[in-house]
């Protein structure tokens, strides 16, 4: 009989696993012995965190490769063919949302392989709940287009689609260019389209502001440098 995949969640930042995960999802990270992950480091930093019993290097790691090609695919499930239960870590948030690990999800269920997913913190959902924006309808379009004048066209496109069909459009930058993607959204934005800044989520440190585009123009731009960031906007 094959084993399970379990797609475990991992701290937005450092804190104690209470802040952010069940007690079950914990316990259930903790008896894993083979995982699947995108950076071994801060994987074992993770399972250090959560207090794994077994010492870490007796523990199966093996990192998620940047070109993930089909040998790999199966060479990293072979564990579960096995009869063992394998643990999907990303570097933060939840495994396959945006983050390395959907192409593993969809073969293990090709192969019959039970795939379980495991409550704790997602960015982008937690965003989007604080926002007030739609969240019925809603779309995650990852990193947009770091240079000028391709972002502001992109802006612009993301605006015009949420328009239409009411639309939340979620995305995110690398934090040392959160600011850059700010003040083009302000250039780039009608007035009244409504824009979400959330930082640090679940962290001490956490912010979330949501203004239209009007309101936040007079106001000094909002401490976002070095800070993981998720950009929220949703046309009037």
């Amino acid at each position: 009989m094959s084993g399970s995949l379990w797609l475990l969640p991992v701290a937005l930042g450092d804190t104690a696993w209470e802040g952010f995960l069940p007690p079950a999802t914990r316990d259930d990270a903790c008896r894993l012995n083979h995982f699947v992950v995108e950076n071994s480091k801060t994987a074992r930093a993770e399972l250090k965190r959560l207090g794994h019993p077994r010492p870490l290097r007796e523990l199966a790691i093996e990192q998620l490769p940047e070109k993930l090609t089909a040998a790999d695919i199966e060479r990293l499930l072979a564990p579960l063919l096995a009869g063992h239960d394998l643990g999907l870590m990303s570097e933060a948030g939840c495994p396959a949302v945006a983050d390395p690990g959907a192409l593993l999800v969809r073969r293990a269920h090709e192969l019959g392989i039970t795939v379980k997913p495991m409550v704790g913190p997602s960015s982008l959902l937690l965003a989007l709940m604080a926002s007030g924006l739609d969240g019925q309808r809603f779309a995650f379009h990852g990193y947009l287009p770091a240079r000028e004048p391709d972002r502001s066209r992109r802006i612009a496109e993301l605006e015009a689609e949420s328009a239409r069909q009411g639309q939340t459009q979620i995305f995110i930058e690398t934090p040392y260019r959160n600011l850059a993607l700010f003040a083009a959204l302000l250039a780039a934005c009608k007035p009244a389209t409504r824009l979400c800044v959330a930082s640090d989520l679940s962290l001490a440190s956490e912010t979330v502001a949501s203004r239209r585009i009007r309101d936040w123009k007079p106001l000094p731009p909002p401490a976002l440098d070095k800070r993981p960031t998720v950009f929220l906007i949703l046309a009037a």
